[in-house]
């Protein structure tokens, strides 16, 4: 009896010792990536080489559970890895499990994800909703400015984990590359590890569905355009740290990308690697470049969602002109193309989201028998707050929208079939409620 009971001790040990050794290989993640109906991403990044791989199964065990396949983490993907649970149903929430070289990694917080609804031509579109924010700036003494600490209070992303909302979408200046980063593949990969394996991250990663698009900052150097040398390297990094549908589409490369949720289609834009230099005088400045223009526009027009949501670094409707809004530089005449291309085609229900700033404010573009357009510009997560931004002439700006300390945003789309709204919130890192504004459909 006495050899059982210590032969007993002795697996059980061993299986908590076994565990602690996994964890202590686990760098940061698991992250959530994309849902859809029939797959979902999974994410996560290992210290060093290591076989990794998940165990999933739907919350009511009505399944039996199912496994992603095992990857082995290397040091040029920087130790990440993406795997794919596609063992799954629409419409149904799962549980999941990490392995790491064979063995289960016990963390303290939920690990869940959730898969697409199947609604069309069954019913009412599902309520859902998402966080969005920008310039999430993480410090690191010996690599930063001297001086006060640009960055701070990362406790946002606790609060930010309080919401449950379905996915997150990261709006750029991510992790802010500095100068012994963007020059080469080890302080890229560097950079992103570090503000990646922060604490307070880890349970808003494990149980939000998370997409991202870039700025200047995880691009390159401040105000980068199309002729940084090293957008290859970071491109393959943003590659391998976020779990997008794709990273570009057809033959337009960058981080451009699309999804759909409920009746929303969400359209993520690349500011950066098509750009022309903001100080250079020529005819026809582009932010986007002339196929990422056309591709965007193509799919306003064809889609047949209720709300068209665009995702991009930098201001949209914003008219002060200042710094990297799209009003200035010379890039207003490519504004103008696309607001004319939205009035001309009658497109409803396009809403802008957007970052950069660091400061927030909702801007409202509404002219008479013209479908009216929106920004909701959500920044900054723990980056420095711009406390001059609401001194800016914005005459589209609406009153008591503007936020200078940080902030993240919150829209929920709810509603029955063709009376759809979206109730827009802006909360600070307390998690207290700044302003509400209402979209209702048009």
């Amino acid at each position: 009896m006495l050899k059982s009971i210590v032969l007993t001790l002795i697996i059980f040990l061993s299986i908590q010792f076994g565990s602690f050794a996994q964890k202590s290989l686990l760098q940061s993640g698991p992250m959530l990536g994309y849902s859809e109906m029939q797959e979902v991403m999974l994410w996560v990044q290992t210290k060093q080489a290591a076989e990794v791989h998940f165990v999933y199964q739907m919350k009511d065990e009505s399944q039996p559970p199912r496994r992603t396949e095992k990857i082995m983490t290397s040091k040029s993907k920087a130790f990440t890895a993406h795997l794919k649970a596609d063992s799954v149903q629409p419409g149904n929430h799962y549980s999941y499990h990490l392995y790491i070289n064979d063995i289960l990694v016990q963390l303290p917080y939920p690990l869940e994800f959730q898969t697409q609804q199947i609604w069309k031509w069954r019913g009412d579109p599902p309520n859902f909703s998402m966080l969005t924010s920008s310039c999430a700036y993480v410090n690191q003494t010996e690599h930063d400015r001297p001086g006060k600490p640009y960055g701070g209070d990362y406790r946002i992303f606790s609060s930010m984990n309080t919401h449950k909302a379905d996915f997150m979408v990261w709006l750029g200046d991510n992790i802010y590359l500095r100068e012994p980063d963007w020059n080469s593949t080890t302080g890229i990969h560097a950079r992103y590890t570090h503000t990646r394996s922060i604490a307070e991250l880890q349970p808003f990663l494990a149980s939000t569905h998370h997409y991202a698009i870039w700025d200047d900052h995880d691009y390159g150097p401040n105000d980068s355009d199309k002729g940084f040398f090293n957008k290859n390297a970071t491109l393959e990094a943003f590659k391998y740290f976020w779990g997008n549908p794709t990273y570009g589409v057809g033959d337009i490369k960058g981080v451009t990308t699309a999804f759909q949720w409920g009746d929303a289609d969400f359209f993520l834009l690349d500011n950066r690697w098509y750009r022309d230099p903001d100080k250079i005088e020529k005819s026809g400045k582009t932010v986007l470049g002339h196929q990422q223009l056309e591709w965007l526009l193509n799919n306003l027009v064809t889609s047949t969602a209720t709300f068209k949501i665009v995702a991009m670094g930098g201001q949209f409707l914003s008219t002060a002109a200042e710094y990297e809004i799209y009003s200035a530089n010379g890039y207003d005449k490519e504004r103008q193309l696309i607001i004319d291309f939205i009035h001309r085609h009658a497109i409803k229900n396009v809403v802008f989201i957007t970052g950069d700033v660091h400061f927030s404010e909702m801007s409202v573009l509404k002219e008479t028998e013209k479908p009216t357009i929106y920004d909701l510009t959500f920044s900054t997560m723990t980056a420095g707050s711009n406390t001059q931004g609401g001194e800016w002439k914005n005459t589209l700006r609406v009153p008591g929208t503007v936020v200078i300390k940080r902030n993240f945003g919150k829209i929920s789309f709810r509603g029955a079939l063709k009376k759809r709204e979206l109730v827009v919130q802006c909360f600070d890192t307390d998690n207290i409620m700044q302003w509400e504004q209402i979209i209702q459909q048009e």
